[in-house]
C-alpha cells in the first residue's frame, strides 16, 4: 500500500493561513490608521476612511492572487495555459473596455484630488445623494428618499460637495412694498443674531449673520437677503429653524410676507 503524501496538503493550509493572517493585520493595522486620523480631525478621518476602503480591496485582490500562484506551484500545476488563456481574455476585453478603464481612472483621480468622501452630500452626474461607497468602477449615492444610485466614474464631469468645511446658507426673504424695509432689515438680522446666540443652535454656525441687503424689487414684494455661515452638514437644519423664525418675528412685528396676487379692473361699457 502506498504512502500519501501529506506534504503538499499541508503546505496549501499553511498558504491559506498566511494569507488570512496578512489580511487581518493590514485590516488592523488600516483601522488603526484611519483612528488615528480621525482623532486629529473629522475632515482628515473621513478621507482616510475612503481611501482605506479602496487600499482594502487592493490588498484583498492582490492577496487572493498571490496564494492561488503558490498553491499552483506546490501542487505542480503548470500557470502557463492559464497565462496564455489570461492574454486572450485580456486583449478581447481590452477593445471593449475602454470605458471601465475610464472609469477607474476617474476614481482614482477623485481620491487622490480628495472630490469627496463616504458620508458627503453631493450631486454628481445629476444626482444628489449621500455617498455611500466609493468604488474603482462606480460611485454609490443614496438619496433622500432613500434610493441607491450607481454613477459610472468616468460620467462624473461636474461634482458639487454640499459638506465640505462650511456652508453658507442664503436666505431670500420677500416683504410687502407697504413695509419699512430698513426696519424689516433690522428685524431679520436681529432674529439670526439671536439665533446664533442659541445654546442648542450656536455650534452650529460660525461667525456672525451678514445682512446683505434688498436683492430684487419683485412683483409683489421687495427681496431682503441675508446670509449664514454654518457647518457644512447642519446648513439644512439652520436655514429651515432661520425660516421658522423670521416668519414669527415678523408676524409679531407686523411686517407682512405677501404672496402673488392678481388684481383684476372691469370696465362697464
Amino acid at each position: 500500500m502506498e504512502d500519501i503524501n501529506y506534504t503538499p496538503l499541508i503546505q496549501t493550509g499553511i498558504v491559506l493561513i498566511l494569507t488570512l493572517v496578512a489580511y487581518l493585520i493590514a485590516l488592523w493595522a488600516g483601522r488603526r490608521f484611519v483612528a488615528r486620523l480621525e482623532a486629529k480631525g473629522p475632515e482628515r478621518g473621513a478621507r482616510a476612511a475612503t481611501l482605506w476602503l479602496m487600499v482594502r480591496r487592493v490588498i484583498l485582490a492582490v492577496l487572493v492572487v498571490t496564494s492561488v500562484l503558490i498553491v499552483f506551484g506546490i501542487w505542480g500545476l503548470s500557470i502557463a495555459p492559464f497565462l496564455a488563456l489570461g492574454t486572450i481574455f485580456a486583449a478581447a476585453i481590452g477593445f471593449g473596455a475602454q470605458d471601465v478603464v475610464k472609469d477607474v481612472l476617474a476614481g482614482f483621480f477623485i481620491l487622490a484630488e480628495d472630490q469627496y468622501h463616504i458620508g458627503d452630500i453631493v450631486t454628481i452626474a445629476g444626482t444628489t445623494g449621500s455617498v455611500q461607497d466609493i468604488q474603482f468602477r462606480v460611485t454609490v449615492l443614496r438619496d433622500h428618499e432613500g434610493v441607491v444610485h450607481y454613477i459610472s466614474n468616468g460620467q462624473i464631469t461636474l461634482s458639487s460637495n454640499y459638506t465640505s468645511v462650511f456652508a453658507q446658507p442664503v436666505l431670500n426673504i420677500g416683504v410687502a412694498y407697504s413695509a419699512d424695509i430698513d426696519h424689516a432689515m433690522s428685524v431679520m438680522l436681529d432674529e439670526l443674531q439671536n439665533l446664533g446666540e442659541d445654546p442648542d443652535w450656536g455650534s452650529k454656525i460660525r461667525g456672525p449673520a451678514e445682512m446683505l441687503g434688498v436683492n430684487e424689487l419683485g412683483d409683489s414684494s421687495v427681496v431682503i437677503r441675508a446670509r449664514l455661515t454654518t457647518v457644512a452638514v447642519e446648513r439644512w437644519s439652520v436655514r429651515r429653524e432661520a425660516l421658522r423664525r423670521i416668519k414669527n418675528r415678523f408676524d409679531a412685528e407686523g411686517i407682512e410676507i405677501p404672496f402673488p396676487q392678481l388684481t383684476v379692473h372691469q370696465r362697464n361699457d
